[in-house]
């Protein structure tokens, strides 16, 4: 399946700031890549398996890509092989 594209994705440029959580609830092994947000609530599918943290990767990488910044700016916090996830930018 091809790239999701920028104009596809919300902007979450505004948690581009150093030190902030954003939580995330991860679907793997979907049909498709998106991101959704319901409420305060940010769902995310990825169309990778969930082994040797192939799936928590490709969130890192939609995320970035939302975000507008660079993947190594991104740390997973909590939730290496949950469902839920805790990510923290790390950027300047």
């Amino acid at each position: 399946m091809g790239k999701l594209k920028k104009k596809d994705l919300p902007d979450f440029g505004h948690l581009a700031q150093p030190g902030t959580e954003i939580m995330v609830r991860v679907t793997p092994k979907a049909a498709r890549n998106a991101i959704l947000v319901n409420k305060d609530e940010i769902q995310i599918t990825v169309t990778e398996a969930p082994e040797n943290g192939k799936a928590t990767e490709a969130v890192r990488r939609l995320l970035a890509r939302a975000m507008g910044t660079a993947t190594s700016n991104l740390e997973l916090r909590r939730g290496a092989t949950s469902r839920n996830k805790v990510f923290v930018y790390v950027g300047l």
